[in-house]
This record gives structure tokens, C-alpha cells and sequence, in this order.
């Protein structure tokens, strides 16, 4: 740290108080490589800047950031700004409106995280908070692979032997963490689940990540593709509305007519995928797809028989 100047050394000596709250003259100064009493003139400037350092005396005394009106500096790590980002949007229904209380706050950090942290961020859309026990240790390996552009070695559940991938980008979506990056070995797009990626092994391989990579449409259209079958299916109304209650994983839409969509996908689930389908408010006939058309079948007798069988009672 010798080249640094005074005021990075001070908000370096802020992290180290934050980090590490009661920590002592002489740790900072181990700390930031500077002596016991430089650490001192460190926190001088810090109180003089009008940040909350207080400080005990004693055996056990040392610094630490008190509680003021205004919240000091937060010395965040990309892999934590990216995490509380992604929480606060998952959890909150107004994260993404920046006049709304919370929103406001979120728009603050995203504004000083770096480049290649936010903009898989900026994409996600409030989503219900769910239970994937993902090791955050794990997420942040994964950040910092994604930013560096470095390649990783990893092992995955139910699979033999490491894997070898580029990692793109770590993305929330629909309460679910996953890594989306490029096979090299199979020389195309994966999406990984992290909470079955055991293990995270840097190489000394780099590489260059797509550019203006549009992390969460990709890992979308990535789900919605090379499945076991088939959908294809009308839906009576312009591509417009039905965007509005079709996820973009459930396929892709394209104008049949100007009153009409076409919806293409793969699924390995009929049953799943016929019930997102009436879902919908709008009339749809499947045209492809053996498997999803029995599966629509089969949905539609059911309910028509629960039907029945109130009218009967």
C-alpha cells in the first residue's frame, strides 16, 4: 500500500473499522501498513470528513463506526452489493421504482457498483423470496470469476469429473441462483444451477465475455430451448398483450397475423407447461407438440369434471 494516497489509505482504515469493529491503533496500522501513530492521524481525518468514529479506552478499547444521522461510507465487495441488490429486489415490490423509499436506496448503489456486477442487475424483475441453499461463499467466487474473466473448474452435482466453463454471469431468477456461462468442451451456452456447483477452482485461463451480454434474456432463452418436446401453440391475440402474461422462458412469440401469436418452445414437462398455458385469459389451440396437447387434454377434462361435480352437490 505504499503508493496510496492519504485518502485512499482513510477509506481503507474505514473498511478495516467496519470490518472489523474494536479494532486498535496498532491492528490498523498492521492493517494498512503504516505505523500506530499514522493509523491515529487516519481516523482524525475520517471524524474530520464528519464520519461516526468512536472509540473506547482500555485493554479492550479500539475503534469502531458509531450511529449518526447520515450513514457513513459503506465499504461493499461487488459479491455483497450484488446479493443485497439482488434480496431487496426480490423482496420488495417497489425495488425497482427509484422515487419509492427502497428503490430509492437500491438506485444508489447501482450506481457506483462496477460495470460488469450491474448490468445483469439492472434486468431482474421482483420475483417472491424462496429457500435455494446456495452457499454465499460460492456466489462470490462465482462474482469474481464473472468479473475477471476467468475460467473455472467445477464440480457439479450428479456429474462425473470437473466441468470447465467461462463464466458470464451469476443471475436471480425466479428465486432460483444460476450461473450462466459457455462450455468450451461442448462449445455452447449452459445454465448451472449454484446450489449444485460443489466446487469452485480458478485456472489460469481467461477469457472475454460477449459483449453488451444481456445476462437475464439469455438465461431465459436458454430454459425455454432444448427440452425433450415440442410446443407449438396459437394464442387469439397480438403479441403485445400476450407478452404481458407469458415469462420470456415460457417460449419465444412471434406475429402469426396481427391478431394472433405463435408460440415456439421445448419443454420436459406437458403437464407444467399446460397449466402456465391456461393461465392465461386469452383462447390458445396447440398445434404442436403430441405430448402437450394430451397434457391440455387431460387439464381441461379435469377441471370441466371438478365443474361437474360442484353443480352437482
Amino acid at each position: 500500500m505504499r503508493d496510496l494516497s492519504p485518502t485512499a489509505r482513510a477509506l481503507n482504515a474505514l473498511e478495516a473499522i467496519q470490518n472489523s469493529p474494536g479494532i486498535t491503533a496498532e491492528r490498523l496500522g498492521q492493517r494498512l501498513g503504516v505505523t500506530e501513530r499514522a493509523a491515529r492521524r487516519y481516523v482524525a481525518i475520517l471524524r474530520e470528513a464528519g464520519m461516526p468514529i468512536e472509540s473506547t479506552t482500555g485493554p479492550y478499547g479500539g475503534y469502531q463506526v458509531g450511529r449518526g444521522l447520515r450513514l457513513p461510507p459503506l465499504m461493499l465487495t461487488a459479491a455483497e452489493a450484488m446479493g443485497l441488490v439482488m434480496a431487496v429486489r426480490e423482496g420488495h415490490p417497489g425495488a425497482a421504482d427509484a422515487t419509492d423509499l427502497v428503490g430509492g436506496g437500491l438506485a444508489k448503489i447501482l450506481r457506483v457498483l462496477p460495470r460488469q456486477v450491474v448490468e445483469p442487475i439492472r434486468p431482474l424483475r421482483q420475483r417472491p423470496a424462496g429457500t435455494d441453499p446456495v452457499r454465499h461463499e460460492t456466489v462470490a467466487e462465482l462474482i469474481e470469476a464473472c468479473a475477471a474473466g476467468r475460467r473455472l473448474s467445477l464440480g457439479y452435482a450428479r456429474v462425473q469429473g470437473a466441468m470447465t466453463v467461462d463464466p458470464w454471469a451469476v443471475v436471480l431468477r425466479h428465486s432460483r441462483w444460476y450461473l450462466l456461462c459457455w462450455s468450451p468442451a461442448r462449445e455452447a451456452v449452459r445454465a448451472l444451477r449454484v446450489d449444485r456447483i460443489t466446487t469452485v477452482t480458478r485456472t489460469a485461463e481467461t477469457f472475454e465475455p460477449p459483449a453488451e451480454l444481456d445476462a437475464l434474456r439469455t438465461l431465459e432463452d436458454h430454459l425455454a430451448r432444448d427440452w425433450d418436446h415440442r410446443v407449438e401453440v396459437l394464442i387469439d391475440a397480438p403479441v403485445a398483450e400476450v407478452r404481458r402474461w407469458t415469462p420470456r422462458s415460457l417460449g419465444r412469440l412471434e406475429p402469426d397475423t396481427e391478431t394472433r401469436t405463435r408460440l415456439r418452445a421445448t419443454t420436459s414437462n406437458p403437464q407444467w407447461y399446460a397449466r402456465q398455458l391456461a393461465a392465461m385469459p386469452m383462447p390458445f389451440t396447440v398445434v404442436g407438440g403430441p405430448e402437450l396437447r394430451a397434457a391440455v387434454t387431460a387439464l381441461g377434462e379435469r377441471l370441466v369434471s371438478a365443474g361437474r361435480a360442484g353443480h352437482l352437490e
